[in-house]
């Protein structure tokens, strides 16, 4: 089998599993599924499972690499407008770095503490990325840097509670009632962390 070939059944099972995994943590909730159950569902070894999602709570949050990442590490000239361009583009087109998901799979987060502490964690991993790329471009700043990167990932936080909090109390046409709030929200940062 060509390395390609391998990379893409690993990619496949590995998406298989995750897809399993949530339809089971929907269906009978977070805690009261086991491994051995995906397992079985996903028809694969535990061990296979745990080899792709080493803690139980990486399968519901099997974006967190991107979402940690972002938009760190996409962000090329100017840390602020960068920040704000990609935010606007993935508000546009509904993704779930941004919070959206269906009402169900939100609701499953919300009511199990495992998964909604992994997602504090999540964005507490995402602001000390940004923090850490800021201080890299600007090391004899000081606090500055530190004050606009965790201003801007709070931003990001507030913004995705907001959306997951809709999508839970059942909101249409999400994307449109944010967008204005989104913008005041990054107008009122532009200010003081728009140099960076």
């Amino acid at each position: 089998m060509s390395e390609g070939l391998r990379a893409q059944k690993k990619h496949e099972t590995r998406r298989n599993i995750s897809d399993v995994a949530t339809r089971l943590f929907i269906r009978n909730g977070f805690e009261d599924v086991t491994i051995a159950d995906i397992a079985s569902a996903a028809r694969v070894a535990k061990m296979t499972v745990t080899n792709h999602f080493p803690r139980k709570e990486d399968l519901v949050f099997d974006i967190r690499a991107d979402f940690v990442s972002w938009p760190a590490s996409l962000i090329r000239d100017s840390f602020f407008h960068d920040t704000r361009e990609l935010y606007f583009e993935a508000l546009g087109a509904q993704q779930a770095i941004v919070g959206f998901s269906g009402p169900a799979f939100a609701l499953m987060i919300r009511e199990s503490p495992v998964l909604t502490n992994a997602l504090h964690e999540m964005h507490r991993e995402r602001e000390s990325t940004l923090i850490d790329l800021l201080v890299a471009r600007h090391p004899a700043e000081g606090v500055p840097p530190v004050l606009a990167a965790a201003h801007v990932a709070t931003v990001l936080r507030v913004l995705f509670e907001e959306v997951f909090n809709r999508t839970i109390e059942g909101e249409q046409g999400i994307a449109d009632a944010l967008w204005p709030v989104a913008e005041q929200a990054f107008d009122q940062l532009e200010p003081v962390f728009g140099r960076y």
